[in-house]
């Protein structure tokens, strides 16, 4: 139990990393900002439709 819990912070503080280092390279530049909207919207569209197919 311990372990998952360990593996569940690792990947929060990794993610928090992630994304500040993401902000701050997207304020600094405004085609990764582009790139960054297109990546969110294409998620987006996965996740629609996975959630269709397990319907």
């Amino acid at each position: 139990m311990m372990n998952m819990v360990k593996g569940v912070m690792v990947g929060m503080l990794a993610g928090a990393c992630l994304g500040y280092a993401g902000k701050s390279a997207a304020d600094e530049n405004p085609k990764i900002r582009k790139k960054i909207s297109r990546a969110k919207r294409t998620m987006n569209d996965v996740a629609d439709t996975a959630k269709y197919m397990f319907k």
